[in-house]
């Protein structure tokens, strides 16, 4: 599915597929940040399973509000212990699987949200 933004000034998901999905007009196959404030880096894992704490500690050094949790394929839930480092900054966390998590980023940057997308692609 190609997405198109009526106007975004940041980072959006511009398509996605099974195994890839576009940030910026860029084909990306590994799983990523990005963020509203115009981060982008590798999320080291290649499947939910590889998860553990450290990834979500990470994502809590992010200046956001909200981070959006693309769990993969399907909608899958981390420990709710693994939001702690979130939780202590008041960074809010939605789970969702990866497509629903790429369109709702999109709307959320485009309204000027502080959001990040963490972001499972599954090959």
């Amino acid at each position: 599915m190609k997405l198109q933004p009526d106007r975004i000034d940041t980072l959006s998901v511009t398509g996605y597929g099974p195994g890839w999905i576009g940030v910026s007009g860029e084909k990306v196959v590994r799983s990523v940040v990005i963020s509203s404030l115009g981060e982008q880096f590798e999320w080291d894992c290649v499947n939910f399973s590889e998860l553990n704490p450290s990834h979500f500690a990470r994502l809590a050094d992010l200046s956001v509000e909200l981070v959006i949790f693309g769990s993969g394929k399907q909608l899958r839930f981390i420990q709710p212990a693994w939001q702690t480092p979130l939780m202590e900054r008041g960074v809010g966390m939605e789970t969702m699987d990866t497509f629903a998590a790429c369109r709702t980023f999109n709307i959320l940057a485009g309204e000027g949200r502080k959001v990040a997308a963490a972001l499972i692609i599954e090959a």
